[in-house]
């Protein structure tokens, strides 16, 4: 496995080389499990070289899963609300997020060739495990994707339900692994290797207290109109230096096509609008990465309260009372989701490793020695 994804030195997070994204502050982990309770889980699947064979591989791919609390959130569902900044991709589940305003269960990420069967793993593990969602007959799993195929057999269809019920079984709290792992394995951001990233916040007292978690599947952006803290660094590591992924676009499409999955949790009691209002914020974080929504890129970001677990699926007919903060106190909230989202991207390009797919193609490390560098030049080193 050493020649097809390599270690390229010690591989550290955004703040460990010294680079800090904004001015609030990241929760204990720096990571969306910082908000009490949720819980992430990876399936990497990584075998074979050489060229193509469909069904064989070579494969860089995987599953990554979100259990937003402790409980069974079919029988407890969550207030949650959803952005599109641009809409080539898929995320299952939102037509009933955006009608009920809920979210009714677990959240997946996976390649894009992989989501119906993850879907109806996520379906299959709840019936095995004594069901939950409503009658146990009914449920519309919310499973997100990216594409993998310039590096991955995506036609293969090498996901599988034991790996989905493997990262569901392994799913935990505490530090999320990074970068080549999970759903993001094949992932390429930036023309540097990408894949899964998260960062937190944590708001003052004044502000709340609150906690925002955000985790990224990066698959996004022309390496030119990369920039962290606002230094130029993918037009100061040019392809002579670190050589392009060579994606060929479609016709019509420019370089750097792809997609990016932002998912935000917090403790923060609001409704659903206000999730919705949350997730649109993704966007500012992308932005300042140099991130455009471009025109083939499937950018489509989930934001989910933990707060108010009494919005029961079935029975009862009584009106149950729900907290909410005020409009006024939502923007400390929309800094920390944009702060979080970039520093997600961050990490996610700091802590993945070069990686050989099919044929031999190429994903480059942003290589981190450089990136300080680069940071050092410009003084943005942090906020």
């Amino acid at each position: 496995m050493d020649n097809l994804v390599q270690p390229d030195g010690e591989r550290k997070r955004a703040r460990e080389l010294g680079i800090n994204i904004g001015r609030l502050t990241p929760g204990p982990w720096n990571a969306i499990t910082d908000v009490a309770g949720l819980r992430v889980g990876h399936t990497t699947l990584i075998s074979g070289d050489g060229p193509l064979v469909v069904g064989q591989g070579p494969v860089r791919t995987g599953v990554t899963v979100i259990i937003p609390h402790e409980g069974n959130i079919g029988v407890e569902p969550l207030f949650a609300g959803y952005h599109v900044l641009n809409g080539n991709g898929e995320m299952t589940g939102l037509p009933w997020v955006e009608e009920a305003g809920l979210l009714t269960s677990p959240i997946a990420i996976t390649n894009t060739h992989s989501v119906g069967v993850v879907r109806d793993a996520l379906i299959a593990y709840d019936i095995g495990n004594g069901g939950g969602s409503l009658d146990n007959s009914w449920s519309l799993p919310v499973v997100a994707e990216t594409y993998d195929g310039f590096l991955s057999d995506i036609n293969g269809l090498h996901v599988r339900p034991e790996h989905v019920f493997a990262a569901l079984d392994g799913a935990k709290s505490g530090p999320v692994p990074e970068g080549c792992v999970g759903g993001g394995t094949g992932m390429i951001c930036h023309g540097f290797k990408g894949g899964i990233g998260t960062s937190s916040r944590i708001l003052s007292p004044e502000q709340g207290g609150w906690t925002v978690g955000v985790l990224v599947q990066a698959n996004y952006g022309q390496r030119a109109l990369l920039r962290v803290n606002g230094a130029p660094v993918g037009q100061l590591i040019g392809p002579d230096e670190v050589p392009l992924p060579g994606v060929v676009p479609a016709p019509g499409q420019g370089a750097g096509t792809g997609s990016i999955i932002v998912i935000i949790a917090t403790n923060a009691p609001i409704l659903a609008d206000q999730c919705r209002r949350l997730a649109q914020r993704a966007t500012l974080g992308i932005a300042r990465m140099g991130g455009l929504g471009e025109n083939s890129s499937g950018d489509i970001f989930l934001a989910f309260s933990t707060a108010n677990r009494n919005l029961k699926q079935s029975g009862g007919k009584e009106p149950v009372e729900v907290k909410m903060l005020p409009p006024g106190a939502l923007s400390p909230l929309f800094e920390a989701v944009g702060e979080a989202t970039e520093e997600a991207i961050l990490n996610a390009l700091c802590a993945a490793t070069t990686t050989v797919g099919v044929a031999g193609r190429t994903a480059h490390a942003l290589p981190l020695d450089r990136l300080q560098q680069i940071m050092r030049r410009y003084g943005v080193d942090s906020f």
